[in-house]
């Protein structure tokens, strides 16, 4: 019977523990949190789904640019480095994240090691996407 009673006249203080969960990616990337960053905002999960291709995209790109609609732009240059990232083409992830850069004036992290960062996603593609 004081049991019950006790459980109305204490306040109970429980610990709580931090879980942390670490994804695939970030084993990945390891210790490298500024590559994590730019894959985490540049890659694509599963890119198949994508209804367009690279090219197509790219196309799109430049055809809104010429248009002066830059947010559309941007959104088709960050579809196309997507899709560069996913077929391993560092030299396109340049081109589309920089041609991004310019009209949205956002800064991306990919930028700084796209080597490295394609590399990473490549791993990770294989082991996910097969």
């Amino acid at each position: 019977m004081l049991r019950i009673l006790d459980r109305f006249r204490k306040k109970t203080i429980t610990e709580t523990k931090t879980v942390t969960t670490i994804t695939e990616l970030q084993q990945l990337c390891g210790d490298d949190k500024e590559t994590y960053e730019a894959l985490i905002n540049t890659m694509f999960l599963d890119p198949r789904k994508v209804e367009v291709s690279m090219k197509e995209a790219a196309e799109n790109a430049k055809k809104s640019e010429k248009e002066k609609d830059f947010a559309k732009a941007s959104l088709w240059y960050r579809t196309a480095g997507g899709l560069a990232i996913y077929e391993g083409d560092v030299k396109k992830v340049v081109e589309f994240f920089s041609e991004r850069e310019k009209i949205s004036g956002t800064k991306h992290l990919i930028l700084k090691n796209p080597e490295k960062a394609v590399a990473v996603a490549q791993e990770y593609y294989k082991k996910h996407l097969t």
